[in-house]
Parts: structure tokens; C-alpha cells; sequence
């Protein structure tokens, strides 16, 4: 935030963050970690999310809670044929296996082209504090896509009760939580 002074203005000396969020509960508890030592802004890239209705669920609640932390956000395209593409050849794999790796890969590749056009220092996702995300390969696509210009902040969001934070933060704002990931896949099995 900028602190104006009389004829002067003190700059926030942050680096500049881009934070890619699956949803706004997931992005509450990382939030409330970064927001002292980052200028964030919310990238908000879920082609993944399936079907369109849910995806607006989550998008109109991502900037609910943005609305309320006064947090920058950036809505990336949804285009489920650019997901579908991504997953060719693992499209029926089950949870944890490659179809996921292939959708982090994609939201992360998408994520760094955004923070580079933007110019932003660091780039990363709320990926991590849900227990069933595999960190290791989050943080691994990540470093292996920084740049000299970009550098990836990598975190496993869920250790120190991120995950635990997460769900109290999102009953504290009142959060709509989904009970599947995101993709046709995920969905949760019907009785």
C-alpha cells in the first residue's frame, strides 16, 4: 500500500507476487501467510474446473473474498478444450496420478507467462495447502519454469496447519468449499 506523505510517497518495497488460486478457500490461509512480505495479486487460471456453473462458483467466491482483503485480482481464460488438450493420453487416470501432474503443469505454465508479461519478482500457486496436492511436484514443475526475471516461491502451504487454517478462515468469511477438485474426474461419485 502506498503511504502518501505531504508532496511525498513512500513505496511499498514488496517484491511483486503472483499468485495463482485454485479457489477462495484455499487461497485464505496462503493469503494471510504472504501478504506481509509480498505485494500479491490473485491469478485466477482453473480451465480445469468442470462444469461451467461450478467454475463460476468458485470465481464469484475468489472475488468475494478478494473484495474484502483489498487483494489485486487477474481472471485467466477458461477454456476447457485448453485442459483437455493438456490431459491427452491421461484423461481417465485417477487422482494423484499423471491427469494431475498434467493440470498443475498447465495452470503453472500459465501462471509464469502471466507474471512475466506483467513483470511481476515471484510467482506461485494455493496449490499446496490442500493435503490431497502433491507439493513435490507442484514445487518441481515451478523451479524447473523460473526464470533469471521470475523466480518461483516454493512452499508446501498445508505444513504448519495451512491446510487446518484454510478451513477456518473459510467458515470465518463464509466461503462456498467444493467437494471435489475440479475436473470431470473429480466429481464426486453419485449414489
Amino acid at each position: 500500500m502506498d503511504i502518501k506523505n505531504g508532496n511525498e510517497k513512500l513505496i511499498n518495497n514488496k517484491p511483486k507476487l503472483l499468485l495463482h488460486s485454485c479457489c477462495g478457500p484455499c487461497s485464505t490461509s496462503v493469503i494471510e501467510r504472504l501478504v506481509e512480505n509480498y505485494d500479491i495479486t490473485v491469478f485466477y487460471f482453473n480451465p480445469n474446473i468442470f462444469p461451467y456453473e461450478e467454475y463460476l462458483k468458485r470465481l464469484n467466491e475468489q472475488k468475494r473474498l478478494l473484495k474484502i482483503l483489498n487483494i489485486p485480482f487477474i481472471e485467466g481464460e477458461y477454456n476447457q478444450e485448453i485442459f483437455n488438450n493438456a490431459l491427452i493420453g491421461c484423461e481417465n487416470q485417477k487422482e494423484g496420478e499423471l491427469r494431475c501432474y498434467k493440470c498443475y503443469e498447465l495452470r503453472l505454465k500459465h501462471t509464469f507467462e502471466k507474471a512475466l508479461e506483467l513483470n511481476f519478482d515471484y510467482y506461485t500457486t494455493t496449490l499446496t495447502v490442500s493435503p490431497r496436492k502433491n507439493a513435490v511436484w507442484v514445487n518441481h514443475i515451478g523451479s524447473n519454469m523460473q526464470s533469471d526475471k521470475l523466480k518461483f516461491l516454493s512452499a508446501d502451504f498445508k505444513k504448519k496447519d495451512g491446510y487446518k487454517r484454510s478451513i477456518e478462515l473459510s467458515k470465518f468469511y463464509n466461503l462456498y468449499r467444493q467437494h471435489y477438485c475440479g475436473c470431470k474426474n473429480s466429481l464426486p461419485l453419485k449414489d
